[in-house]
């Protein structure tokens, strides 16, 4: 796979909503989170700035879900329900992308991905800082 790539599509898995990304640092940002949502999404996601973002179709099927401190916008197709981004909370000006609706990408093409330590988020006062490594996930494939 090649980490560098620096663009491109995506789409929910119905197909409605549909996206063109340019990635701030191809597939090098790639990375999971363990809050409280993220535990249950699942996704491994990487970075884009958010005007590297471009919705191409769906505006009408496209949801959003906030919780906690209503700061991250989870977006998600309201048809399919497949989570294709999110607004970060640790950096508003960026989102983050699900490398499983990506063309060409799957989860599984990534040996290991860091998890990020979101139940201790650098955002809260008691964490302030920069984001803390809380493990590494591995997929080792059989052959």
């Amino acid at each position: 796979m090649d980490l560098d790539v620096k663009e491109c599509d995506g789409k929910c898995h119905c197909g409605a909503v549909r996206f063109h990304v340019q990635l701030t640092d191809g597939f090098h940002t790639a990375r999971r989170c363990n809050c409280s949502y993220c535990r249950m999404r699942g996704a491994i996601a990487v970075s884009a700035k958010l005007d590297g973002f471009s919705l191409l179709a769906g505006c009408d099927a496209l949801s959003t879900y906030q919780f906690n401190t209503m700061s991250a916008r989870h977006y998600f197709c309201s048809n399919c329900g497949i989570y294709t981004h999110h607004q970060r909370r640790s950096n508003p000006q960026e989102y983050g992308v699900n490398v499983a609706c990506l063309s060409g990408i799957s989860p599984f093409d990534f040996n290991e991905v860091p998890v990020l330590d979101g139940v201790h988020h650098p955002s809260d006062n008691e964490n302030a800082g920069a984001a803390r490594i809380a493990g590494v996930l591995r997929y080792v494939p059989y052959d």
